[in-house]
């Protein structure tokens, strides 16, 4: 046949050798190419003619797709891609009930975890530090934010790692463990200290008051909180995506909320404590002129201690080629995210200070809480999807650019789309349960009556809806320009998450403030 030396050029023109034996004794195809030799003739080489036609010209013919089929399990390293995985991992076999079944023990526990910090909130709030040094409650989201923009980012991290086969062997597993763990070292010493920064500086614009003493103590509190809070939760966030691979749960599904659940108690305790602790130094030096010069040693040491550490994490985590990346690339986001926060930390500033709206303090660490925790295991997954299916910016038919509809959004038939439904879903029985909880631990200064139960649902559900469309956006968004959504995504969702859950709520107490919901019900 004269036409068959044009083909081969082709073929070796796309730098692939002529396959006609393996083609020619696949299994699962024989009877195809059975019937297409006889079409084509007695030879076996014209089987190799119509693979290589069928890739170029035949995208309509039936017979010739499935040797097109048949010819992509040759070794043609242009058509890997298309036959990567035909058989999907679990994840993406999930269905609803599965998907809430998984998230549901983890999200009552962290909204348990942001109902106990809540109840601390509502009682450190009338200490003297809290009430001398107002600045502390803008350091409360930032903080508390943390989780978020560390310990959730480094759990969507580790839950994509490991569902991708990244810490499957031990030596693997140690790299992930120790770059990761030194790179939120880092990030948490640095954020911490650019928090006490935005506090200092958001809480002198509105009287353009300015005290040294007290910008010191937000400098150590700050600092000391997100170190130390970051180093136990990092570890237990380790221990959590470790122990769910093992007992075949998908560690997106139970990292995220699991990470929070803790994360808010512990991060308020420290901040709280620490704070306290200093604060007590510089109330003693200005009640007694003799220990006047204390803190100016005290604070300073505190803060120059962290960032001495800070060589010895930076070189840990340029040993790990994962980390390496996030340490010169993933900051914009975290300082990005913190500065959000600190905007949602003014709002609660100003609306605790007032008398009448003091039983905001219970609620915000749970409105707050939950939505990052709902839009952070979202993020995880449809990251997770799409590293299944490449590299960031690779996949451009997984990552449109324009903003999704938000019917798209939560009602398409995909497995990120059920995830939304299911988690939007968590929202109103989750707030009852949690509600209920803070009613039965007499927490707070509000009564829950039910015209504020519906402004407190209102103001919940709004919240989680927009978080789960901004995520769908936004995760598509980065990938499809070339950012990894596991290190960019989750800092900016739940700082979002902070804002809008701050002030909605705060809106829904002046809204109730002012149609006559008062007394016992709105500030005690």
């Amino acid at each position: 046949m004269s036409s068959k030396p044009e083909p081969k050029d082709v073929h070796q023109l796309n730098g692939t050798g002529p396959t006609p034996s393996p083609c020619s004794s696949d299994g699962p195809g024989r009877e195809p190419l059975a019937g297409t030799s006889e079409f084509l003739g007695p030879d076996g080489a014209g089987v190799e003619v119509v693979v290589i036609e069928s890739r170029a010209n035949a995208k309509g013919i039936r017979e010739e797709d499935a040797l097109l089929e048949n010819g992509s399990q040759s070794n043609e390293s242009d058509d890997v891609s298309t036959d990567r995985g035909p058989a999907p991992p679990s994840p993406l076999k999930e269905t609803s009930f599965s998907i809430g079944l998984q998230v549901l023990f983890p999200f009552l526990l962290a909204g348990f975890g942001t109902v106990a910090a809540g109840m601390v909130l509502d009682i450190v709030q009338h200490w003297e530090v809290f009430q001398k040094v107002t600045e502390v409650f803008i350091l409360v989201p930032a903080l508390l934010g943390l989780k978020g923009n560390l310990e959730m980012t480094l759990a969507s991290r580790l839950s994509t790692a490991a569902n991708i086969g990244q810490m499957d062997t031990p030596k693997e597993l140690w790299r992930m463990i120790t770059g990761n763990m030194a790179l939120i070292q880092v990030q948490a010493t640095v954020v911490g200290f650019l928090a006490s920064i935005a506090a200092v500086v958001f809480g002198w614009i509105p009287d353009g008051h300015f005290s040294i003493p007290h910008a010191f103590l937000l400098c150590a509190s700050s600092v000391a909180t997100a170190f130390i809070a970051s180093l136990v939760l990092g570890m237990i966030m380790i221990g959590v995506i470790i122990g769910s691979r093992k007992i075949g749960i998908n560690p997106d599904n139970v990292a995220t909320p699991i990470a929070a659940s803790l994360g808010d108690l512990i991060t308020l305790a420290l901040l709280s404590g620490i704070s306290w602790g200093l604060y007590l130094e510089l109330s003693e030096a200005e009640a007694t002129k003799s220990g006047s010069d204390h803190w100016r040693y005290i604070y300073p040491l505190v803060c120059a201690f962290f960032v001495a550490l800070l060589p010895v994490w930076v070189v840990l985590a340029r040993r790990s080629p994962a980390t390496r990346e996030v340490l010169y690339s993933g900051w914009e986001p975290v300082i990005i995210a913190m500065a959000i926060s600190s905007v949602g930390g003014l709002i609660l500033d100003k609306t605790v200070s007032d008398p009448n709206f003091a039983g905001m303090a219970v609620f915000t660490p749970v409105i707050n809480g939950v939505g990052g925790n709902l839009v952070a295991v979202q993020a995880s997954r449809i990251s997770t999807f799409l590293h299944m299916n490449g590299m960031p910016g690779e996949n451009s038919e997984q990552a449109p650019r324009r903003c999704p509809s938000p019917c798209t959004t939560f009602f398409s038939p995909d497995v990120n789309s059920r995830s939304a439904r299911v988690l939007f879903l968590l929202v109103v029985p989750g707030h009852l349960v949690f509600l209920y909880t803070i009613s039965c631990m007499q927490g707070g200064h509000t009564t829950l009556t039910l015209i504020f139960i519906i402004f407190y649902m209102t103001a919940a559900l709004l919240q989680v809806l927009i978080l789960l469309y901004i995520a769908d956006w936004m995760v598509h968004w980065m990938w499809g320009r070339g950012l990894d959504p596991d290190n960019f995504s989750i800092p900016y969702l739940t700082a979002l998450g902070d804002l809008l859950g701050t002030g909605l709520l705060a809106l829904s107490f002046h809204v109730l403030w002012l149609i006559g919901d008062r007394d016992t019900d709105v500030g005690d």
